[in-house]
């Protein structure tokens, strides 16, 4: 730690990120709230806030130390290490803002918040019908075996990081901001959950539409703006790389949003504000792990990619019979899968670290498509197969599918003994509402 200077621009930028970023998990909390039926708009919301109460003690124990800890077999960092996160001096290797002049602890707080959110996307795919109780399990058993493990193999130092056999052999894969660690393993595990624990009562004939609108559309807006901390933090420092993160992200989320609601007016006839809060988000996905790489020309095509694709993907759920409650794939997966891949297409050259190439569009050939396409697909498959073991496992222990009387009555009473609204406690609500 001898010799450490501090920046206090760089160090005062990444807290703000941080605070940004932790904010995202209220807003997601509103989105999906929203999003649900009145009976469990509660439960909706306790899943959010709960794990930002789970999430933030297991990764000061050991999620910090797996994810950025000394490499084991290039997938893990070692638990043990790091564990506690109390004696780890501001020069430690494991703090990748070193060069920055940022404290171990502002890039912890960062990482933190990161490792937050991605859990609580899950619960979109499982909303009104899970138990609370399997809920908190889940948030332990996913960070840890999925989440803090790509971590590491993507930013710390693992199999899919600079120093790994894609990078040796192709390209180091780029992701920015989360694409593949975050975006992409949710938006997969959160559909095997929500085929583990099967569909709702009366998916595809009742009607579920979101019973709060102006809740969906807060909290895309506060996602859109706490976004701006999850890319522009990215960058590590108040720098140019984070300026464009700033700007590619703004306009991809604009692009999106209007690609999203232009395939909703020429499908449906009408363009509704559900599409243009999913689509803004979707833009905000795709544009997370390109933004620092991408031009700003580049994030509009990336952009409305996303947004026509996103919205022409609702409907798989119900071509496929899969109950996706709050459409992970349509903008989580689907925005993480382009997102990542399209770096390869359009990352400029522009703030590349070591060991990575231009896109295809910009004189880098095919090198770097492919090592983003590797990385997708494993982040991909890895999220699936162990998301898979975790939810048949905990299906089997504690149980995951709420009893039939809490999901028809509503979780909010049944799991938490509230209603968020008064005529729902009464009975004065219809079940169905």
């Amino acid at each position: 730690m001898d010799g450490f200077e501090v920046n206090q621009g760089n160090t005062a930028w990444i807290l703000v990120s941080a605070a940004l970023v932790l904010m995202m998990t209220p807003a997601l909390a509103f989105f999906y709230g929203g999003m649900v039926r009145s009976k469990s708009v509660l439960n909706m919301i306790m899943m959010s806030f709960s794990a930002i109460g789970v999430v933030g003690i297991v990764y000061t124990l050991w999620g910090y130390s797996m994810s950025y800890g000394p490499d084991v077999a290039g997938v893990i960092g070692n638990p043990f290490t790091l564990f506690g996160i109390e004696d780890v001096a501001n020069d430690d290797p494991s703090n990748l803002l070193t060069g920055n002049g940022v404290p171990v602890y502002a890039w912890i707080a960062f990482q933190a918040t990161f490792a937050i959110i991605t859990v609580a996307l899950l619960s979109g795919a499982i909303a009104d019908r899970t138990r609370f109780r399997a809920w908190l399990v889940l948030t332990v058993a996913w960070s840890t075996l999925v989440y803090f493990p790509l971590s590491h193999m993507v930013w710390g130092g693992g199999l899919l990081s600079g120093s790994g056999p894609v990078a040796r052999a192709l390209a180091t894969p780029l992701d920015f901001a989360g694409g593949s660690v975050v975006e992409i393993a949710a938006g997969v595990g959160g559909v095997v959950l929500a085929v583990v624990v099967g569909k709702r009562r009366g998916f595809g004939t009742d009607p579920m539409r979101p019973h709060n609108m102006p809740f969906v559309m807060l909290g895309a807006g506060l996602l859109w703006f706490g976004w701006f901390g999850f890319n522009a933090g990215s960058a590590g420092a108040a720098n140019d790389q984070a300026a464009v993160a700033w700007v590619t992200t703004c306009v991809a989320a604009c692009a999106a949003m209007v690609g999203w609601i232009v395939t909703e007016r020429v499908r449906d006839g009408i363009s509704t504000t559900f599409g243009a809060a999913s689509g803004a988000v979707v833009g905000l996905v795709a544009a997370t792990p390109s933004s620092g790489y991408i031009s700003p020309l580049g994030a509009i095509v990336i952009g409305l990619v996303a947004g026509v694709a996103g919205s022409l993907a609702v409907g798989l759920k119900f071509r496929l019979g899969y109950d996706d409650s709050l459409d992970l794939v349509a903008v989580h997966l689907v925005g993480g899968l382009i997102g990542t891949v399209a770096i390869g297409l359009f990352a400029t050259g522009r703030n590349l670290p070591a060991g990575a190439l231009p896109g295809l569009l910009y004189g880098g050939g095919v090198t770097q498509l492919l090592a983003q396409t590797i990385l997708a697909l494993a982040a991909l498959a890895f999220s699936a197969v162990v998301t898979l073991g975790i939810g048949l496992l905990v299906k089997r222990t504690v149980g995951l599918r709420a009893p039939l009387d809490h999901e028809i009555g509503g979780l909010d009473l049944a799991q938490h003994g509230e209603s968020a609204y008064e005529g729902i406690a009464s009975g004065r609500l219809a079940t169905g509402a």
